[in-house]
């Protein structure tokens, strides 16, 4: 019994070394505070730990948890308290050393949360519509024309103009 409980242990270390990283950059897209992003990071992997699904294989693993962080950071927005806009000062999301992709970077994060959510994973995930819809829960006409939206905004934003 006491051999089983280090390997599930090292496990979930595992686990969470391979994922966390990727887990907290989508809870910082999606909340904009570095300590809302990090609790939700931590709900997650307790979710995983408590709910002890079995997966096919790592990409249905990682695809189970960017679902899980992205429907509890919507919960989260949904609360009274958080509907409020959230303000990205202070926060370091995604941080770059080129002054031109960190611009970017914060436009992206300007985006609404439904433009943002489907560029990031697109983008900065390496995602294919197919799956983001799969994760997000939504279709993939619908992760087309978010993605199509959210290009279209951040064009806007670059030529200096105002959405319409």
């Amino acid at each position: 019994m006491q051999r089983s409980m280090p390997q599930r242990g090292d496990h979930m270390m595992k686990v969470y070394e391979t994922y966390a990283d990727t887990l907290f950059r989508i809870a910082m897209v999606h909340l904009g505070r570095r300590e809302d992003a990090e609790e939700a990071t931590q709900d997650t992997f307790i979710k995983l730990m408590e709910k002890a699904p079995t997966f096919n294989d790592a990409e249905h693993q990682k695809a189970w948890l960017i679902r899980v962080i992205t429907n509890h950071c919507k919960s989260l927005l949904g609360r009274g308290w958080r509907k409020r806009e959230v303000k990205l000062e202070g926060a370091d999301p995604l941080t770059t050393d080129d002054p031109e992709d960190q611009a970017l970077i914060e436009l992206v994060l300007s985006l609404p949360v439904k433009y943002r959510s489907v560029v990031h994973l697109y983008y900065y995930e390496d995602y294919p519509i197919r799956e983001i819809g799969e994760i997000l829960q939504i279709s993939e006409s619908a992760v087309k024309m978010r993605l199509k939206r959210g290009r279209q905004l951040l064009k806007l934003e670059l030529e200096g103009e105002e959405p319409q």
